[in-house]
């Protein structure tokens, strides 16, 4: 009986100390909900980081530092170009699927279901070939070995609005997994793969093998995702009639699409422009040491990209009280993670970018410059998807586009001069004044309080 009287309590004890642990994440509360989706979308975000980290450590290692400041050249035009050919349908998803799921407008969800995955695809596929006519055209100015990696670039370009469209509506159903596994995880796991088989067959490692084997594995993966977002969403949406209200979804996916654009804009443009005045392999540095922190971006991704459609779903519902405390958990679950991988990344800095090759090293410093950045970024939280789904798009669109300009004539003065630390100072700069006007314009249009400290107050 003492045993068993023991065994009981024991288990109670253990009870009393992962209750907590059960109602963080387990619990029914809308924070619960926030870290379990945000979680999830984490470590799948993790486990990405790793696999993109140890692909980019192989191209470099196999590349060579010339070959690979090419690839990651033009493979920026992919991650640039590919975040906007969906013209924001991706994000709207997020929007328009709650809504019309609360207004029971069940024909209109079977429309958007479908009508925005080819619509994605359609515009995607005409700017790919917009841009292919443009590198043949612009052929003779642009270097010679950057041609073919550009051309091959603009074919991975349709499959990347349909895998925006498909991550969002994935997402806005709470399907993480789904939304962010095949982009994320899938491909670069694919790529390694493809860049194997490549290195056995006896293919050349040059930026052309490269950006061959990435485009491949993205359509590779889109068309699996595809096929099991069908199957899910027969589960969730009775079969019936379809209607379409293509002027309403591309009417508000276009000033989100302006954000997005931005956005893109103001995280690629340093490459970009480090390639006009930099030579590759020092492109290639300053990518390394840019993508060791982006690592940080991961935690923003996460908690924006997955609680979207709450904040519009509360704010349809007229809770403006539990839009509030959402919205404080989600800035917390942004900005402490990002302050503790920063400094977790600069600590061991030197060795991760060793991994690149020792000549990788050499960008160390450039990581401080970037993290004021990330963490001026991180201490608003999701405030730019906040003011996106309560109707404040075009303010959100002029913050980016001021971020935007403030990075790109920065980098224009500051390059030439200081090189790759200029990319770094110009990249930091604008983030901060993004995060500063972001917390701003939340505060004084929307009420609300888009910082990790303090609180708003509703009475």
């Amino acid at each position: 009986m003492a045993s068993i009287s023991t065994g009981h309590a024991s288990r109670s004890r253990w009870g009393r100390v992962a209750a907590p642990f059960r109602e963080l994440f387990a619990g029914g509360s809308d924070s619960s909900l926030a870290r379990r989706l945000a979680g999830a979308a984490f470590l799948i975000r993790v486990v990405s980081a790793l696999v993109a980290f140890a692909s980019q450590i192989v191209l470099a290692r196999w590349l060579g530092g010339f070959q690979f400041g090419i690839y990651v050249y033009a493979w920026t035009w992919v991650m640039l170009l590919g975040g906007m050919v969906d013209l924001g349908l991706g994000s709207a998803a997020q929007r328009f699927i709650p809504e019309y799921a609360e207004r029971k407008q069940f024909a209109l969800l079977r429309g958007f279901l479908r009508g925005s995955r080819w619509l994605a695809c359609l515009i995607a596929t005409a700017i790919a070939a917009a841009a292919a006519g443009l590198v043949a055209v612009l052929s003779p100015p642009i270097a010679a070995a950057d041609v073919v990696p550009l051309f091959i670039a603009c074919a991975a370009l349709p499959v990347c609005g349909l895998l925006q469209v498909q991550s969002g509506i994935a997402r806005s159903y709470g399907w993480v997994n789904l939304a962010l596994s095949p982009a994320y995880v899938l491909r670069q796991g694919l790529l390694l793969a493809l860049l194997a088989f490549a290195l056995v067959v006896g293919l050349e490692m040059n930026a052309v093998t490269a950006t061959l084997t990435a485009a491949a594995a993205a359509w590779a993966v889109s068309i699996g995702q595809s096929i099991v977002l069908d199957r899910r969403l027969a589960t969730k949406v009775e079969s019936g009639p379809r209607a379409y209200a293509l002027r309403s979804w591309l009417a508000t996916a276009a000033p989100i699409f302006v954000v997005e654009a931005f956005y893109l804009l103001l995280t690629y443009s340093d490459v970009i422009v480090l390639q006009q005045f930099r030579p590759p392999d020092e492109v290639g540095i300053y990518y390394a040491a840019a993508k060791t922190m982006a690592l940080v971006a991961f935690i923003y991704f996460s908690v924006a990209q997955t609680l979207a459609h709450k904040f519009a779903e509360y704010h349809v519902a007229g809770d403006r009280r539990r839009l509030a405390d959402f919205l404080a958990v989600a800035v917390r679950m942004t900005f402490w993670p990002s302050l503790g991988s920063i400094l977790l990344l600069l600590a061991f800095g030197k060795p991760l970018l060793e991994m690149f090759g020792r000549d990788f090293v050499s960008g160390y410093y450039l990581m401080f410059i970037i993290a004021i950045g990330l963490l001026a970024r991180a201490s608003v939280g999701p405030a730019e998807r906040v003011l996106n789904m309560l109707g404040e798009r075009r303010a959100c669109a002029l913050i980016y586009a001021s971020a935007f300009a403030i990075n790109l004539v920065l980098c224009f003065v500051l390059i030439p001069r200081l090189g790759i630390a200029g990319a770094a100072a110009a990249g930091a700069i604008a983030l901060v004044c993004e995060s500063a006007s972001l917390f701003l314009v939340a505060k004084t249009r929307l009420g609300l309080h888009c910082f990790a400290f303090g609180r708003l107050r509703i009475p």
